[in-house]
C-alpha cells in the first residue's frame, strides 16, 4: 500500500510503498476511503510535538473494512467505519467513570517485541495517535473506530472523526450550552466551523464567529453564525463584549494559538465559560486572572470534546443523513493523497476550512 511519510520535521512528506501487517487479536485492517487534513498532524509534522520517527500521521478518516482479528466484536468485514484517535481500553479508571476521552490507551497498541504494524523494507515505521491515516489501509484497534450507517457518504464522515467529534463535542459535552445562550467561536477552521454548527443544532441564541479570515467567516454564517467578527481588527474583543452586553456565555477556542485562548477568555460574562480545543504549543499557557476569578469566570480544556465517540459518531451520522449537520460546506476541496504537502501548506497559511484526502 502507498503511505505518507514523516521522515525529518519540517521536511516534505514522502509517500511510499509500505508493508502492512495482518490483522492480530481485536485488530481491523481498514481500506482507507477519505482522510481529513487536519491541523494536529500539521503539529507532529513540523516538529511542534515530538513522534518517533519516521512515522505516518493522519488520524481523521472512514473507510470500509477488509479484515478483523481473533476476538473482534464491534467491527465485521464489510462495514462502513470512522476511526477515532481517542482509542479506549474500556476498563481503566477513565473509561469506567465515562472519560473515554482522556484513556492513555495502552492496550490499543501492539506490544514491545510484538511486529509492528507498519513497515518498510529496511525497518518499522510508527503509529502516530493509533492510527497513521494518510495511506490507503490502516491496521488499528477495533476500539479506534465504530461502525456507522453504511449509506453515509465517506469523504464526509471522515471529517467527523476528528473536527466534528471535537466542535460538536465542546458545544454538546464540554460547554453543554443551554438553548438561548450565547457562543463565541475563536478560530474557523474544521474544528470551529463544526463547533458553530453544533452551536446552531444546540438552540444558541447568538453565535458569534471569530477569525481573521473573511471567507472563513463566510462559511461560518452559512453554517449558523448570527455575527461575524474579525479577530484581526482593532478592538475586536470589545465589540463582542458590547453586542451582547457583557460577554458570552461560552467562548470555544479552536485554533491553538495563545492570542485566540486569551481572546476566548476576554470575551466571557461574568460566569462564562472558556473551552480551550486548539493545540497550542506546549510551553504557552492561557490563564485567568484573579480578578476574573472573582468573577466566577472559568477556564477548561476538552480532549476531542469530551467524546464517547462509539454512541455519539453513529450520532452525529445521523444528524448529517437528516440535513441537520453541514459536513459538505465544512469540506473545502478533495485531493489525491501525492496532494497531501500541499494541503499542509494551505494549513501553514491558515485561509482554508477543511480538506480531504480520497483513495481509489
Amino acid at each position: 500500500m502507498k503511505a505518507a511519510i514523516c521522515f525529518e520535521p519540517g521536511k516534505p512528506l514522502e509517500v511510499r510503498d509500505v508493508i502492512i501487517d495482518k490483522p492480530g487479536p481485536r485488530e481491523v485492517l481498514i481500506r482507507t476511503a477519505a482522510t481529513g487534513v487536519c491541523r494536529s498532524d500539521l503539529h507532529f509534522v513540523d516538529g511542534s510535538y515530538p513522534h518517533p520517527l519516521p512515522f505516518i500521521p493522519g488520524h481523521e478518516a472512514a473507510g470500509i473494512v477488509e479484515a478483523v482479528g481473533d476476538g473482534v466484536s464491534t467491527a465485521k468485514v464489510g462495514d462502513a467505519v470512522v476511526t477515532c484517535l481517542s482509542a479506549y481500553c474500556g476498563h481503566c479508571e477513565y473509561c469506567v467513570t465515562g472519560h473515554m476521552s482522556l484513556c492513555l490507551g495502552g492496550d490499543t497498541r501492539r506490544k514491545p517485541g510484538e511486529p509492528a504494524r507498519f513497515r518498510l523494507e529496511d525497518g518499522p515505521v510508527n503509529q502516530m495517535l493509533n492510527l497513521s491515516a494518510y495511506a490507503e489501509m490502516m491496521l488499528i484497534h477495533e476500539h479506534a473506530c465504530v461502525a456507522i450507517n453504511p449509506e453515509m457518504p465517506l469523504d464526509r464522515a471522515c471529517v467527523i472523526g476528528c473536527a466534528v467529534t471535537t466542535g460538536a463535542g465542546a458545544i454538546f459535552n464540554a460547554a453543554d450550552l443551554v438553548p438561548g445562550e450565547t457562543v463565541a467561536i475563536v478560530g474557523c477552521g474544521g474544528v470551529g466551523l463544526a463547533a458553530v454548527n453544533a452551536a446552531k443544532i444546540a438552540g444558541a441564541g447568538r453565535i458569534i464567529a471569530i477569525d481573521p479570515v473573511a471567507d472563513k467567516r463566510a462559511l461560518a454564517h452559512k453554517l449558523g453564525a448570527t455575527d461575524m467578527i474579525d479577530s484581526s481588527a482593532e478592538g475586536a474583543a470589545e465589540e463582542v463584549i458590547e453586542m451582547t452586553k457583557g460577554g458570552v456565555h461560552h467562548a470555544i477556542e479552536a485554533v491553538g494559538r495563545p492570542a485566540s485562548g486569551a481572546m476566548a477568555v476576554k470575551v466571557l460574562r461574568r460566569g462564562g465559560t472558556a473551552t480551550i480545543l486548539g493545540m497550542m504549543p506546549l510551553a504557552e499557557k492561557v490563564s485567568l486572572s484573579a480578578m476574573e476569578l472573582l468573577q466566577g469566570k472559568k477556564l477548561q480544556g476538552a480532549l476531542m470534546g469530551n467524546n464517547r465517540f462509539p454512541v455519539e459518531i453513529p450520532r452525529l451520522v445521523e444528524f448529517y443523513m437528516r440535513g441537520m449537520l453541514d459536513l459538505d460546506t465544512i469540506i473545502a476541496e478533495r485531493m489525491p493523497l501525492e496532494r497531501i504537502n500541499e494541503a499542509f501548506d494551505a494549513l501553514r497559511i491558515g485561509d482554508s476550512a477543511r480538506s480531504v484526502i480520497t483513495y481509489n
